[in-house]
Parts: structure tokens; sequence; C-alpha cells
């Protein structure tokens, strides 16, 4: 049996059982009860095995007919997906993205990705809010977020694009004017630089132990306090003090030697990651589907979210 006359055979076996009857099969596949009745038994002809059995008003399955409509059923399935990509790939996707990130990551990762995105895709339109907010996709109206931090576990798909490592930073001049720390209990002799979150929770530092405890530096004599991650960078580039900051916000500056990494192997970078988030659904729509895929293969190209920790020595201010 040829391939055409296959697969003709296999949507009329596959069509009867749905249907319930040859007659009802050809109406749906557009040819009379008889040629179904010749494709099934031409099918089970090739086969070598009876499908069905057939009386005036019903048609059953034998066993290996019920194996083989299984099989049947996912090979028609692949054949269709197959036709729809290649049909998205032929088609233009257009349409509205609305995206919600963080200011600082919106800025420098998010805004960078969107003219390859537009490129490639140039009726797509992308509308982005820079909000820390936590916001609702329903109610709010949004098709995905870029979000970091603690990532709770919720209804939301959740793909992940980088852990964001914390370090201790501060500028050559501050460190030769103060000195450099070489133990958590010293930092209270330093000008140290907070962060207040938007709850006005004040960040702690903490660090390990080599027996595996945990020390806490609370904040509570910080001499300046901030809420945006990338101004906590700025001030410490400015030698007003030490701060703590994500990895990828202090990387260009420990590349220049604008600042330096303090108490490596001991502060504890935190279990932060940055996350791309989106609404379960059972079929996204190619405009969000071709957005999440080209944003995050863009993300992992950036040096500055794959930072190894390992690689923080190399910028760590000698003691």
């Amino acid at each position: 049996m040829e391939i055409s006359q296959r697969v003709r055979a296999i949507l009329s076996f596959v069509e009867a059982v749905n249907g319930g009857s040859f007659a009802a099969a050809g109406r749906t596949l557009g040819i009379s009860a008889a040629a179904v009745s010749k494709n099934v038994a031409g099918l089970e002809q090739a086969l070598g095995v009876r499908l069905m059995n057939r009386t005036t008003r019903t048609l059953s399955l034998t066993e290996e007919g019920a194996l083989f409509l299984t099989q049947a059923r996912v090979a028609l399935e692949a054949l269709n997906s197959a036709v729809d990509v290649l049909a998205e790939q032929r088609a233009e996707i257009g349409g509205h993205v609305r995206l919600s990130t963080s200011a600082a990551f919106g800025r420098d990762y998010v805004l960078p990705a969107l003219p390859g995105l537009q490129q490639r895709h140039p009726a797509l339109s992308v509308e982005v809010d820079f909000d820390d907010r936590v916001i609702d996709f329903v109610r709010d109206g949004y098709d995905l977020a870029l979000r970091g931090g603690h990532i709770a576990d919720s209804a939301l798909v959740s793909r992940p694009v980088c852990r964001l490592n914390m370090l201790l930073v501060a500028a050559p001049e501050y460190l030769a004017r103060s000195g450099v720390p070489d133990s958590p209990m010293q930092l209270a002799q330093h000008r140290l630089i907070g962060r207040r979150f938007l709850g006005g929770r004040l960040a702690a530092w903490h660090f390990s132990c080599h027996d595996g405890s945990q020390i806490t530096q609370p904040l509570d004599h910080a001499v300046l306090t901030l809420s945006a991650p990338e101004a906590l960078v700025q001030a410490a580039v400015l030698g007003m003090g030490i701060a703590q900051v994500g990895v990828h916000h202090a990387w260009p500056y420990l590349q220049s030697g604008q600042l330096k990494a303090l108490l490596v192997g001991q502060h504890d970078p935190g279990s932060y990651q940055m996350v791309l988030q989106y609404p379960h659904r059972a079929l996204m729509a190619p405009r969000v589907r071709v957005t999440v895929e080209y944003l995050l293969t863009s993300f992992a190209t950036q040096p500055a979210l794959h930072v190894p920790l390992a690689a923080l020595a190399d910028y760590a201010a000698p003691v």
C-alpha cells in the first residue's frame, strides 16, 4: 500500500471509530460509506490483522484495533502539528504583547533585546511597564512579567532567566580611606549603604561560617538607605561606603576597577533568581510565544547575568 493510500485508509479507520459508522466517516471525509469500508478493508489486509468487527448496525474494535487506534491518533496529531508549525513559520506573527519588568532590568536587558525582536517580527508591538509592584495578570492585562527575588510557587509558569547572586562592593577610594574588612564583625566599623524594599523592610546581610552556621549583619546603622538597586551601585562607585548589590549590576564596575568585591567566600550570595512569568494556558498565542523565546535567548547571551561565583575572587580587594 502506497503512503498516500495508507494515510487515506488510516483516516477512514479513525473517523469510522469516531463517528461510529462508515456512513458518518464518509460524511466527515467527503467520500462514500463504501469508499470508507474499502479503505479500512485494505488497511486490514496490509496489516494482516482485523481491526474492527462489523455488523449491520455497529462497529466494534478488536484488541489489535484498539492498540492501532491509539498509535494512529498520535501519528495524525503529529502530522497536524507539523502542518501548524510550518504555517506559523510562513505567516507573519503580529499583535500586541504587554510586559511588566523592574526599571533596572528592563533598561539594561529588556530594551536592548527589543530591536532584534521587532526586526524579526515587524508586525509585533510591545508595551513595557517599568514597575516593581506585583501584578495581577488577568486584572491588569499583562501577557508576561519579569520578576526577581524569592519566587513563590504560584499558578504561573516561571521560566528561569538567571540566578541573582549578591555580593558586597566598595570603591577603591573608600577602601583606601577606611581599610578593607576581612571579617563580617569588622563591618560595624564601616559606612554601610542599605536597601529598603517597597514594603519598608531593610535588607540584612548574611554570612556563612566554617561550621555551616550563618551570621546576620543588620543595617540599622546604615549611613545611607536607598530603594533602587542601581542607586546602591552608584553610591558605592561614588565612594560613599559598602553596599550589597546584585552581581549583574556590579559586573561592569568590577571589570573596570571602579568597584572591588569584599568578603568573597564569607558573604552569602542568597537564593534570589530572575524569572519570566506568564499564566498557564493550554494554547499560548504565537505573539506571546515568540516574545518569550526571543527574550530568553537574548538573556542567555548576556555575560553579566551568568557570572560564576568563583570568578568574583579575581575582583576581590586585597586584605
